[in-house]
């Protein structure tokens, strides 16, 4: 069966993220992608989390707790924009994350937006690992939606063949504007 956005998602995480590796979730959102993240790098990797939200951080905070996975995750309430400024200059990604949007059951007119995941997308990328992936998984159907959308597509698609490979997954028969999977895969 075919798989849905999210379920793609962490299906290309677990391929590619091992224990002790380095990843980012820059949108920790209610803290199902930081939970597998964690569990995924083991007690010795790193994962760095990014929300702007306190509800998010705090949520997240309670999940990795009564998971046991605290240890091996770094939160930070700032904007996934920054996550340049947070991570060491040499530091090497296995995997980040992204699920553009707003959070579930909180302030809809709280969203991500294009200038700040291009920037955010720029920053990451020269951070990943041969064989690493940034993931994103684009909710649009919302106020201001498409105009991220647009921008990451237009964005992506420029991206160098020789340097990467950049997949589109969606389904392209349903309503109510789907989520789709956006991978990119460092050669």
């Amino acid at each position: 069966m075919l798989k849905r956005a999210m379920d793609y998602s962490h299906q290309l995480l677990k391929e590619v993220i091992t224990t002790g590796d380095k990843v980012v979730d820059a949108t920790v959102g209610n803290g199902g992608d930081t939970v597998l993240l964690a569990t995924l790098v083991g007690e010795s990797g790193v994962v760095y989390g990014f929300d702007i939200q306190k509800q998010a951080i705090e949520t997240t905070k309670q999940k990795l707790l009564l998971t046991g996975l605290s240890q091996q995750v770094q939160l930070f309430q700032q904007g996934h924009e920054t996550v340049g400024d947070v991570l060491p200059e040499n530091e090497e990604i296995s995997a980040a994350i992204f699920n553009l949007g707003y959070l579930p059951q909180s302030d809809k007119s709280i969203i991500t937006k294009g200038e700040t995941t291009l920037t955010a997308i720029q920053s990451l990328l020269p951070h990943l690992r041969k064989g690493g992936r940034l993931i994103l998984v684009v909710y649009y159907g919302h106020d201001g939606g498409l105009t991220e959308k647009e921008a990451v597509l237009e964005y992506v698609t420029t991206l160098p063949q020789e340097e990467c490979n950049v997949l589109r997954y969606e389904f392209i028969n349903q309503k109510n504007d789907p989520p789709f999977v956006i991978a990119i895969e460092k050669k």
